[in-house]
């Protein structure tokens, strides 16, 4: 690309992880991350994780044609330096951790992998 413009500040725009049980899945990752999802209906509903404006946004969508599961697109969730603190309430969440938290070489952070309440594989990352 030789036009400098066009390159996005970020690759993510914004993220979707399907879930079988809306309730159960906005649950796991409120306590996980302890803030509130915003629960909205653009043509599925969805529970969206807060972001500010410019922010990459995402969301939790209860859709019949992606179903969730460990095989699909990872997302690595922002842990803003509680990365420790985000592991010990994953299991009393209703997850699973896969990978425990593992340092990045070249003091790029840390990032955890964990089974969310849906089957879906999701990191964690903090610096």
């Amino acid at each position: 690309m030789s036009d400098t413009k066009a390159i996005p500040e970020t690759p993510i725009h914004w993220f979707e992880i399907p879930c079988e049980d809306l309730e159960r899945a906005a649950n796991f990752y409120e306590t996980l991350l302890e803030t509130k999802l915003m629960r909205a209906t653009f043509g599925d509903p969805m529970a969206i994780f807060p972001y500010a404006n410019g922010g990459t946004g995402g969301t939790l969508v209860k859709r019949s044609r992606r179903k969730p599961g460990p095989n699909g697109t990872m997302v690595y969730l922002n842990c803003n330096g509680r990365l420790d603190k985000v592991i010990e309430r994953v299991g009393g969440a209703g997850g699973l951790m896969l990978l425990p938290k593992t340092a990045i070489e070249g003091g790029n952070g840390f990032y955890a992998c964990l089974r969310d309440t849906e089957g879906n594989h999701v990191g964690l990352h903090s610096v």
